[in-house]
């Protein structure tokens, strides 16, 4: 009834980009989406000549004044369809364990990597409660650790991401895969799998209590599930993909294993093995995750270099 397509070309055409998938072995489907996405990104961007830009740093600034400097560096660089609809915007806070020093920044994503909490009394782990592990924060360890630059050194540092805004398609990253040492295999790094089962909504995931900045009543930050790659195996190196998707014509959910494809519904997909999550936006359409509103309603005063704000003088009306 349904034609069967291979996508071995687009195998063969990533792999001639990235090496590291031009082989037969078992990759990570975040990984190769997030590559995937990168390079048409970068293909189809409208930037032709890349400006160098400094990173900003947001600590002492008004978030909203902070955020739209940041977005419109970000776009001297990025311009797309996919920066359209698919990239937001987070708020990252960093605080020195040691000496107290303090770092914000405003940081581009095209996914949120969502932590998994333990599960209570074996039931399935509802995504909120990872979302709100995620909201919480977390110590960064010594493999990804901080510069101060008043220690003078790298620390664990506690970090803090917020979300500003969501864009129209939201990709959720089940954290699934942990490092291990294996000693079956001479100590070497091994990325084990967590299995259990998280419940998220297919027709509702509602993020407004998440998002820190302006949220728009015409385009709230609620979600319907569209698209879920699904794992199974027990690690991130050997396995098999299968894949739950909602037709946008019918409403019908297909799974696709290889070469079989059949009727199944969203509910399907809640199970152990469930990794990325596609959502769209339920409600109207917001470009840059809505900052195209907040830029072109915005005066934001010009900073010069030692930080103090233009002052802007009333235009006088007229006397007669």
């Amino acid at each position: 009834e349904y034609s069967i397509l291979a996508p071995r070309l687009l195998k063969q055409t990533v792999g001639s980009f990235a090496p590291q998938f031009n082989n037969n072995f078992q990759h990570d489907s975040q990984e190769f989406c997030q590559f995937l996405i990168d390079g048409l990104h970068e293909d189809l961007n409208r930037v032709k000549n890349k400006p160098y830009v400094e990173q900003f740093e947001a600590y002492g600034m008004e978030d909203r004044l902070a955020a739209e400097e940041s977005w419109r560096n970000h776009l001297k660089r990025h311009d797309s369809i996919f920066v359209d609809y698919t990239q937001g915007m987070h708020r990252s806070h960093l605080r020195c364990p040691g000496c107290g020093r303090e770092s914000v920044k405003f940081d581009v994503y095209s996914s949120i990597s969502i932590p998994l909490v333990p599960p209570k009394s074996g039931s399935p782990i509802p995504l909120k409660d990872c979302l709100d592990q995620f909201a919480a924060g977390e110590q960064l360890d010594e493999h990804n650790a901080w510069y101060c630059s008043n220690c003078k050194k790298h620390v664990c540092a506690l970090k803090l991401i917020t979300l500003w805004n969501t864009p129209d398609i939201l990709v959720l990253h089940l954290k699934r895969f942990t490092f291990e040492k294996c000693p079956d295999v001479d100590g070497r790094i091994l990325r084990r799998k967590i299995e259990d089962t998280v419940s998220f909504p297919i027709d509702r995931l509602d993020l407004t209590e998440y998002v820190l900045g302006p949220v728009d009543p015409n385009a709230p930050p609620i979600y319907k599930l569209f698209g879920v790659s699904e794992h199974s195996g027990t690690t991130a190196n050997s396995g098999h993909y299968t894949a739950t998707a909602r037709n946008s014509e019918d409403g019908n959910w297909y799974r696709y294993n290889d070469s079989n494809v059949g009727f199944t519904s969203g509910d399907a997909a809640i199970t152990g093995g469930a990794y990325l999550l596609f959502y769209q936006r339920s409600k109207g359409s917001l470009r840059w995750a809505g900052m195209e509103k907040e830029l072109s309603g915005s005066a934001t005063p010009s900073v010069d270099e030692d930080g103090f704000q233009a002052v802007v003088g009333k235009k006088k009306k007229n006397r007669r």
